[in-house]
Protein backbone atom coordinates (compact mmCIF):
# COMPACT_ATOMS: atom_id res chain seq x y z
CA UNK A 1 0.00 0.00 0.00
CA UNK A 2 1.37 3.40 -0.93
CA UNK A 3 -0.15 5.46 1.90
CA UNK A 4 -1.62 8.94 1.87
CA UNK A 5 -0.96 12.45 3.09
CA UNK A 6 -3.41 15.21 3.89
CA UNK A 7 -3.14 18.81 2.79
CA UNK A 8 -3.15 20.79 6.08
CA UNK A 9 -6.52 22.28 5.19
CA UNK A 10 -7.96 18.84 4.33
CA UNK A 11 -7.08 17.84 7.86
CA UNK A 12 -8.98 20.94 9.04
CA UNK A 13 -11.92 19.96 6.78
CA UNK A 14 -12.19 16.58 8.51
CA UNK A 15 -11.85 18.17 11.94
CA UNK A 16 -14.66 20.62 11.11
CA UNK A 17 -16.90 17.82 9.79
CA UNK A 18 -16.34 15.89 12.97
CA UNK A 19 -17.08 18.92 15.18
CA UNK A 20 -20.26 19.79 13.28
CA UNK A 21 -21.69 16.27 13.42
CA UNK A 22 -20.57 15.82 17.05
CA UNK A 23 -22.85 18.67 18.12
CA UNK A 24 -25.72 16.22 17.60
CA UNK A 25 -24.00 12.86 17.98
CA UNK A 26 -20.34 12.22 18.90
CA UNK A 27 -20.70 8.55 17.93
CA UNK A 28 -22.01 9.44 14.48
CA UNK A 29 -19.16 11.94 14.08
CA UNK A 30 -16.61 9.23 14.86
CA UNK A 31 -18.25 6.86 12.37
CA UNK A 32 -18.22 9.54 9.68
CA UNK A 33 -14.52 10.27 10.19
CA UNK A 34 -13.76 6.55 10.10
CA UNK A 35 -15.68 6.24 6.82
CA UNK A 36 -13.71 9.13 5.31
CA UNK A 37 -10.38 7.58 6.27
CA UNK A 38 -11.48 4.13 5.11
CA UNK A 39 -12.41 5.59 1.71
CA UNK A 40 -9.04 7.33 1.52
CA UNK A 41 -7.30 4.04 2.32
CA UNK A 42 -9.21 2.38 -0.53
CA UNK A 43 -8.07 5.17 -2.82
CA UNK A 44 -4.45 4.36 -2.06
CA UNK A 45 -5.00 0.97 -3.68
CA UNK A 46 -6.85 2.34 -6.72
CA UNK A 47 -6.02 6.06 -6.88
CA UNK A 48 -7.70 6.77 -10.21
CA UNK A 49 -11.14 5.94 -8.88
CA UNK A 50 -13.71 8.66 -8.94
CA UNK A 51 -14.39 11.39 -11.40
CA UNK A 52 -12.88 14.66 -12.56
CA UNK A 53 -14.81 17.89 -12.07
CA UNK A 54 -13.56 20.44 -14.62
CA UNK A 55 -16.26 22.85 -13.42
CA UNK A 56 -14.48 22.90 -10.02
CA UNK A 57 -10.82 22.97 -11.02
CA UNK A 58 -8.32 22.49 -13.80
CA UNK A 59 -6.07 20.66 -11.35
CA UNK A 60 -5.63 16.91 -12.00
CA UNK A 61 -7.93 16.01 -9.10
CA UNK A 62 -10.24 13.02 -8.74
CA UNK A 63 -13.34 13.15 -6.58
CA UNK A 64 -15.02 10.32 -4.70
CA UNK A 65 -17.94 10.47 -2.32
CA UNK A 66 -18.54 9.32 1.21
CA UNK A 67 -22.18 9.88 2.04
CA UNK A 68 -22.70 13.56 1.16
CA UNK A 69 -19.01 14.52 1.26
CA UNK A 70 -16.50 14.80 -1.58
CA UNK A 71 -12.88 13.73 -1.18
CA UNK A 72 -10.58 15.51 -3.64
CA UNK A 73 -7.22 13.85 -4.24
CA UNK A 74 -4.26 13.91 -6.62
CA UNK A 75 -3.93 10.31 -7.86
CA UNK A 76 -0.51 10.84 -9.47
CA UNK A 77 1.17 11.73 -6.17
CA UNK A 78 2.80 9.13 -3.98
CA UNK A 79 1.74 9.06 -1.26
CA UNK A 80 -1.79 9.85 -2.42
CA UNK A 81 -2.33 13.55 -1.78
CA UNK A 82 -5.75 14.42 -0.29
CA UNK A 83 -6.44 18.07 -1.05
CA UNK A 84 -9.91 18.53 0.45
CA UNK A 85 -12.91 16.88 2.08
CA UNK A 86 -15.98 19.03 1.37
CA UNK A 87 -19.73 18.81 1.61
CA UNK A 88 -21.05 17.91 -1.84
CA UNK A 89 -24.03 20.25 -1.62
CA UNK A 90 -21.89 23.35 -1.48
CA UNK A 91 -22.12 25.67 -4.43
CA UNK A 92 -19.77 24.65 -7.25
CA UNK A 93 -18.39 28.20 -7.17
CA UNK A 94 -17.56 27.88 -3.47
CA UNK A 95 -15.92 24.49 -4.02
CA UNK A 96 -13.91 25.93 -6.93
CA UNK A 97 -12.76 28.86 -4.77
CA UNK A 98 -11.70 26.53 -1.94
CA UNK A 99 -9.73 24.34 -4.34
CA UNK A 100 -8.08 27.37 -5.97
CA UNK A 101 -6.81 28.34 -2.54
CA UNK A 102 -5.14 24.94 -2.24
CA UNK A 103 -3.28 24.93 -5.54
CA UNK A 104 0.09 25.68 -4.00
CA UNK A 105 2.05 22.54 -3.18
CA UNK A 106 2.22 21.81 0.52
CA UNK A 107 4.40 19.58 2.59
CA UNK A 108 2.77 16.31 3.65
CA UNK A 109 0.99 16.29 6.97
CA UNK A 110 2.89 16.50 10.18
CA UNK A 111 3.12 13.05 11.82
CA UNK A 112 0.42 12.73 14.42
CA UNK A 113 -2.38 14.56 12.59
CA UNK A 114 -4.24 11.44 11.51
CA UNK A 115 -3.40 9.75 14.77
CA UNK A 116 -5.36 12.53 16.53
CA UNK A 117 -8.46 10.83 15.17
CA UNK A 118 -7.33 7.50 16.62
CA UNK A 119 -6.36 6.21 13.17
CA UNK A 120 -3.19 5.36 11.30
CA UNK A 121 -2.43 6.44 7.71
Amino acid sequence: MRGFALHPEAYDDIDEIRAYIAEDSPDTADRMVNEVFERIRLLTQFPNQGFRRPNFTSLPLRFVTVREYLIASVPEKSPLWVVAVLHGRRSPRVIAAILRGREQPQLPQVPGQVEKFGLTP
